[in-house]
């Protein structure tokens, strides 16, 4: 559903990604790790195909991002590290809004319905984002993504800034659209929460993607210690 071959950005001298090559599945969660600069976001911002690529491919569901932007965008669903919602439009009206956008309109019954599945709470509905956390933001992305019925969702840093519970919650959701097939692919920096619910890890330094990781068969101490070696960190009791 996601691939990347040779994919490469440059800017100028400098090579923000250099040579990607990912293959995710539908039903799969593969978490990206890595420091900041280390291609994260660049990754994910050529397949949206927000930049374009100085060589190799990109594609969502076998088309090329490139060749097929605007049909390639219909299997997406994006949420930023900060979810940009119309801060006077309570939920139902944003989700109807950006709903109606990718061409889909649903009563005000189903949209509910799919905010109460997203985890936010009944008495949220309507009232003005403004007042929502980003946890409550992000609740109201995943929405989204349920109305689009996208097969592919892309998230940049989603649970950074969320306490733990909320982090928990959104990690709940991930896992049930896992369940319903849908393809993820999550740039963070939290690997406590990729390994707990990530099938595929990779760690990403300088633009190469330098280590990949089945979840299951890696732990979260061994995660742990090959991330602070590849970035060059000290690890707890070591000098």
């Amino acid at each position: 559903m996601i691939t990347t071959i040779g994919l490469t950005k440059k800017f100028g001298d400098f090579t923000a990604l250099n040579n990607l090559n990912l293959h995710i599945n539908p039903g799969e969660i593969y978490c990206l790790l890595g420091a900041n600069g280390a291609g994260k976001s660049t990754t994910i911002n050529l397949l949206l195909n927000f930049i374009n690529p100085s060589s190799g491919e990109a594609s969502i569901n076998g088309k090329d991002v490139q060749k097929y932007s605007l049909e390639t965008k219909k299997y997406i669903a994006y949420i930023p590290e900060n979810l940009m919602l119309y801060p006077s439009l309570t939920a139902i009206e944003n989700l109807d809004y950006f709903s109606g956008i990718a061409g889909i309109t649903l009563p005000k019954r189903a949209l509910g319905e799919l905010l109460t599945k997203s985890g936010l709470q009944t008495d949220a509905h309507n009232k003005p984002t403004s007042a929502f956390s980003k946890g409550m933001r992000q609740k109201v992305g995943i929405a989204i993504a349920l109305a689009k019925k996208a097969k592919v969702l892309l998230l940049d840093e989603p649970t950074s800034g969320l306490d733990p519970q909320a982090s928990n919650e959104f990690g709940l959701l991930l896992l049930q659209l896992q369940k319903e097939g849908v393809a993820i692919l999550m740039a963070t920096h939290d690997l406590f929460r990729a390994k707990e619910i990530a099938t595929h890890i990779g760690i990403m330094k300088g633009g190469l993607l330098v280590h990949e990781f089945k979840s299951n068969e890696v732990s979260l101490q061994k995660l742990e210690s090959v991330y602070l070696r590849t970035m060059n960190y000290k690890e707890l009791g070591n000098d």
